[in-house]
């Protein structure tokens, strides 16, 4: 029997629920609602919109072949209503009703719907500070504050930005400001670090390194407390200093929007999601729900995930179109995979970081391997990065994340990882992973491969070492007690030797078995190479002479120096 289905929202879920939906029922109505005048659009393609990258706005709204996907084409192309600048006010679970009202005329009015779907979407998070609302301050959730943005820059009007925040919006915000238009950018930031909680210290170092590189200033442990000017933005105000600007970029996070959902009676989640079931079905088994408004399961860790992405919200999309037309599809959860570009780098990851296994409560070591991204051989080879986290007991891989250069390299490889952690992935499905090889795309022992066997090595004990942050505590501290042994050859060691005379010293790893006594046997000693590959080599020939507490720097000099902890320069 043909159904009505209602949409509130129409931006990413609801257009492709719309859309699999019709294809399945074509006989029956859609409405789509939505409060802003464009609908269906890429909203993570917006920063590359401020940067030029994507020239026209339109761009984003259009389909593969061209079309632009407003209320005709939805109309004409899938026999789908699109009702623009409309709020849903309510919803009348027990009539089947949704009150609405049009936001250019004020006029209200009731729809009724045999399923109803929420698609609505997340706000930008409000620090609610003096100045919040002063012309120049923008965040970037829509086209209409994009198309602002730009007009700014481009009209000549802003030549000092401030971005408020450093998650996924902030970083590529930040680059768009600097990269294309030269603006002179800062990133404030209340945590430590950038990506707080989605890489490592050590990930964030090598990130922070890149962006100040690119003139980008960095104010990481300060909190904003006042938006300043007279009639328009002028300085921003932080607990430490002050930033002169013209432009001020709000991207500190976002908020589901679940007020409508919980004013239905609807269950909804501490943090303000909707919560939904594998069928996307809220506590109304009339009502589904999903993208950047709900909550899903966490394969990682357990628990709850909220991950506001288009690429969710359309996969979402789809399960809910078949369970409204009577299917069983399922969405049982999400690693919480993601990728940002900077610069000429790039970040991906997926799961849990170190940090927040073992707040988890897992016991958990982090293994973190350097290696070419193809074949050492091969032209145009770049290092690349990659951690895992580990669960001890199970072998059970919680977490990858990445930092490197080539971007697609890097995200094919956390993107190989992440389909893995979505069944249960182990450290010998990293060994024994079937990357595709070739000497122009990947080395023959692919990185990943190299990553699940220096965490088997230290899960058998074999590798032991420090990070790259240890090292330089023990390194600036002056330590009698420990000996610092870079296993390069002569001509990568020189400089250092040169620089930290009876402090940097050095044997080439080819060398060690026959210079073992001159290695103190009193002292803790501390091996270094390039990646973290040779000084594994050399642990296992001082260990198997009889030394003992030997440490081997993870990520050598390579995470030093990408790091900004190159001993040359301390």
């Amino acid at each position: 029997m043909p159904q009505h289905v209602v949409i509130i929202g129409a931006v990413a879920l609801g257009p492709k629920a719309a859309c699999r939906f019709k294809r399945l029922e074509p006989d029956s109505k859609v409405t789509m609602i939505d409060r802003d005048s464009i609908v269906s659009y890429g909203g993570c393609g917006i920063p590359y919109f401020i940067s030029g990258d994507v020239s026209d706005m339109r761009e984003l709204r259009t389909t593969s072949f061209k079309l632009v996907r407003d209320e005709a084409f939805f109309r004409d192309c899938k026999d789908i209503d699109v009702l623009t600048r409309t709020e849903a006010l309510s919803i009348d679970r027990a009539a089947k009703r949704v009150r609405v009202r049009n936001l250019d005329t004020g006029q209200e009015s009731e729809l009724a719907y045999d399923k109803l779907v929420l698609s609505t979407g997340a706000s930008a998070r409000r620090l609610n500070i003096p100045g919040e609302d002063l012309p120049g301050v923008h965040s970037v959730g829509n086209l209409h504050d994009a198309s602002a943005v730009k007009d700014l820059i481009s009209g000549g009007q802003a030549g000092k930005a401030v971005v408020v925040g450093s998650g996924f919006i902030g970083l590529e915000v930040a680059e768009a400001l600097a990269d294309m238009w030269g603006l002179e950018v800062s990133i404030v930031e209340i945590q430590d670090r950038l990506l707080p909680r989605n890489i490592s210290p050590l990930l964030a170092s090598m990130a922070s390194e890149h962006l100040t590189e690119k003139d980008v200033a960095l104010h990481f442990g300060e909190k904003v407390l006042a938006i300043e000017g007279d009639g328009r933005v002028e300085r921003v105000v932080t607990d430490k200093r002050t930033i002169e600007a013209e432009l001020v970029i709000m991207a500190a996070g976002v908020v589901p929007n679940g007020q409508l959902a919980r004013e239905a009676g609807l269950a909804v989640s501490p943090r303000g999601a909707v919560i939904v079931d594998e069928a996307m079905r809220t506590s109304d088994p009339d009502i589904l729900a999903g993208g950047d408004c709900v909550e899903v399961p966490n394969l990682a860790a357990g628990g709850a995930l909220h991950l506001p992405l288009g690429s969710m919200a359309n996969r979402q999309g789809r399960v809910i179109g078949t369970n409204l037309a009577g299917g069983e599809a399922r969405f049982p959860g999400a690693v919480g995979s993601f990728a940002v570009k900077i610069f000429e780098r790039a970040i991906s990851g997926a799961g849990l970081t170190l940090e927040q296994a073992q707040q988890a409560g897992f016991d958990a070591i982090g293994a973190t391997a350097i290696q070419f991204d193809r074949a050492h051989f091969f032209p145009g080879k770049e290092l690349m990065t990659l951690e895992a986290t580990i669960d001890r007991k199970t072998r059970k891989v919680l977490g990858v994340q990445g930092f490197g250069p080539s971007g697609d390299a890097l995200v094919g490889r956390v993107g190989a990882i992440a389909a893995l952690m979505q069944k249960g992935c182990t450290v010998e499905d990293l060994c024994l992973l079937e990357y595709p090889y070739s000497p122009p795309f990947a080395s023959a022992m692919d990185i990943v491969n190299t990553l699940g066997t220096v965490a088997d090595n230290m899960l058998a004990g074999k590798n032991q070492g420090l990070d790259p942050a240890r090292f330089c505590e023990l390194f600036d501290a002056d330590s009698q007690e420990h000996y610092f042994l870079d296993c390069r050859e002569p001509d990568n060691a020189g400089p250092y030797l040169e620089k930290h005379p009876g402090k940097w010293h050095n044997i080439p790893q080819g060398q060690l078995r026959y210079r073992l006594d001159e290695v103190p046997r009193d002292k803790t000693v501390v091996l270094i190479c390039n990646t973290g590959i040779r000084s594994y080599e050399a642990q296992i020939t001082m260990e198997q002479a009889g030394f003992k507490g030997v440490l081997n720097l993870y990520g050598g000099m390579a995470a030093l120096k990408q790091s900004g902890a190159d001993p040359l320069k301390r």
